[in-house]
């Protein structure tokens, strides 16, 4: 009898050890992911200013589980490098934009960023594998309160995310080292080049749905100057709210 119980034990924490390590039947195709994005930077590398992304943005890019951030629907679609819609008119963005926004933020690991668009969570959480602590701000309720759920279930517990309108930025947690938007406004915000660091960087698409968008980066000196440089069109959903 004891030695059926002993054998029992042995064979329920062989079955746990194996559930605990069963493959990640996506692991393949986040890979292939990468390697697109690879390629895909070599070719827009004179617009990027820079040919290859930094491997830790690479290797967030690979630990990160797209397909929890994705409705069920389009997880057979969530390792594609394209856009997918989340709901409320909203997408998750192509994971070669998520990439090289990520790498033009040149983050270090004890960084404070905003993201001003949670949409499902994705961009919070390639971010908050790079740095210390993500700050992200969406301003539709339902889908910041499950980006919430969302990135606390899966262990992000250096993410704050907060409903409201990300255009005045998130005053009480300024200055951050780094700004992200992931929504395309008329013009820079600027609450956000306010609470941006001296030293600091924000990459944020700007132009309007019917016209032009373009991804800009903004960089403020020490002695808090601005400048903005042109990167490469893109289209991005509309920056939305009372302004």
């Amino acid at each position: 009898m004891m030695h059926y119980f002993i054998s029992l034990l042995i064979l329920i924490a062989a079955s746990s050890f194996a559930l605990a390590e069963a493959p990640d039947a996506y692991f393949d195709a986040r890979q292939r992911m990468v390697s697109e994005i690879v390629d895909d930077v070599v070719e827009t590398a004179s617009q990027l200013g820079r040919e290859r992304l930094n491997p830790r943005v690479l290797d967030a890019m690979k630990s990160v589980k797209r397909h929890e951030f994705v409705p069920p629907e389009n997880r057979k679609r969530a390792y594609k490098n394209r856009p997918l819609p989340i709901g409320h008119g909203q997408t998750i963005s192509q994971p070669y934009m998520v990439a090289i926004m990520t790498d033009l933020l040149d983050l270090d690991p004890g960084d404070k960023v905003l993201e001003v668009g949670a949409g499902s969570g994705y961009q919070a959480a390639i971010l908050a594998e790079l740095v210390d602590r993500v700050y992200s701000i969406e301003i539709i309720a339902p889908l910041g309160k499950e980006a919430a759920q969302r990135l606390k279930r899966l262990n992000y517990d250096n993410v704050d995310v907060r409903i409201g309108d990300g255009y005045y930025g998130w005053k009480e947690q300024a200055p951050f080292d780094a700004i992200i938007v992931t929504a395309a406004g008329s013009h820079i915000p600027p609450p956000l080049i306010k609470q941006l660091k001296p030293g600091g960087r924000m990459v944020v698409p700007v132009g309007s749905r019917f016209m032009t968008q373009e991804l800009l980066l903004v960089e403020k000196n020490d002695a808090g100057d601005i400048t903005t440089r042109q990167l490469l069109p893109v289209i991005f959903v509309p920056l939305t709210g009372s302004h």
